[in-house]
């Protein structure tokens, strides 16, 4: 599984998230695997109905329904089609309390993705959590070009597989080529989580298709 995420720059929403998405869904067909745009709320019904593949928001909010101006509601994203979403990302953190009362009461069938950045977090409240997935990206090493979590954190990316098993691990946080899916894979992690590698990229296509083939390595 490759999840892409799109953030806010201007070349991945509006038309951009359009081209974006079909690059996913090219790539992931060629290689045949999962590959899921993660994009903001304005852009993803277009996405699915457009491109026609599943996306995944960048967060959802604590708060369901009633009068909650400005939120975003993870059972009206299931109600509308989307695959799931992102939570905590470490560029828009949630209070441990409210990862646990939405998990808690997470729309069945809309996947949940909760990031985390340290193992203590996991230890301290993350313990026992459990979301469709987790998200390990240390924070220092996102948008690193010459790092990544599997040269940095080689040893933490299996602590945290073998701590959350059978839950699935992405690594994310500075992937950028081949290896560095190669080795998060072999170490337990069952996807990756990229973002400006890939959506910043020169050639995106290009950039996107050596990281599929990590996982043919």
């Amino acid at each position: 599984m490759i999840f892409v995420n799109f953030k806010l720059y201007g070349q991945s929403f509006g038309e951009g998230a359009i081209r974006l998405a079909e690059i996913c869904k090219r790539v992931g067909e060629k290689y045949k695997i999962s590959i899921y745009p993660v994009v903001q709320a304005l852009d993803a019904v277009r996405i699915m109905k457009e491109v026609g593949i599943p996306v995944v928001l960048q967060n959802c909010d604590e708060w369901w329904e009633g009068a909650r101006t400005g939120w975003t509601s993870a059972e009206a994203a299931k109600e509308l089609g989307i695959w799931g979403s992102l939570i905590n990302h470490s560029e828009h953190k949630t209070k441990p309390g409210s990862i646990k009362k939405m998990l808690k009461h997470w729309p069945e069938g809309f996947k949940s993705i909760v990031c985390i950045h340290s193992w203590g977090q996991a230890e301290r409240w993350a313990k026992n959590i459990k979301p469709d997935l987790v998200a390990y990206e240390p924070t220092y090493l996102i948008g690193s070009k010459d790092k990544s979590v599997s040269t940095e954190k080689p040893d933490m990316i299996k602590k945290l597989a073998e701590h959350y098993q059978p839950i699935p691990l992405l690594a994310g946080a500075g992937v950028h080529n081949t290896e560095d899916v190669r080795v998060a894979k072999t170490l337990g992690a069952k996807g990756i989580l990229v973002a400006s590698d890939v959506v910043k990229a020169d050639n995106p296509e290009k950039e996107l298709a050596e990281l599929a083939g990590g996982f043919s390595v």
